[in-house]
């Protein structure tokens, strides 16, 4: 079961089973099926604190992802916590829009799952690639509207 809670109130995500049949595809294409899988939009604070806490990293990141399965397993579960505050501040410096950078951050948790990486130059670019791939698919549906609330 994919959930998504939203502890930031400037986000608003219209359509949240498109997304999730969106993630289900994507691991099905990678021989997964979601198990428990929480999607957490939190602030900048947060996500901060969980750097620190369990990753030693005392700078803001977009996304942290916390697998409670092994990725060899058929069924994947654990949290992908998203910033959205920077993943605001990403979008504006990549030129994206918001909803475009948040499906990105998304999908890029997802992968860290499956036992997707990017800690070298060649694991980024796989990395890229197979978002690159995942965000053509929901953008043919164009069913998805991410809103950021002022």
């Amino acid at each position: 079961m994919i959930l998504f809670h939203i502890q930031a109130p400037t986000v608003k995500i219209s359509n949240r089973r498109a997304i999730k049949r969106w993630i289900q595809q994507v691991l099905k294409e990678k021989g997964k099926e979601a198990g428990d899988i929480n999607i957490i939009l939190c602030n900048s604070d947060e996500v901060l604190e969980l750097n620190k806490k369990y990753l030693n990293h005392n700078y803001q990141t977009d996304v942290i992802t916390f697998p409670y399965s092994h990725p060899d397993e058929l069924r994947l579960s654990g949290d992908v916590f998203i910033d959205v505050q920077t993943v605001a501040k990403n979008a504006t410096l990549y030129r994206q829009t918001m909803s475009n950078e948040l499906l990105r951050v998304i999908i890029h948790g997802i992968l860290h799952l499956t036992g997707m990486n990017d800690q070298t130059e060649e694991e980024l670019k796989l990395m890229r690639r197979a978002e690159d791939r995942a965000l053509e698919q929901i953008r043919e549906k164009k069913v998805i509207e991410i809103k950021q609330i002022k």
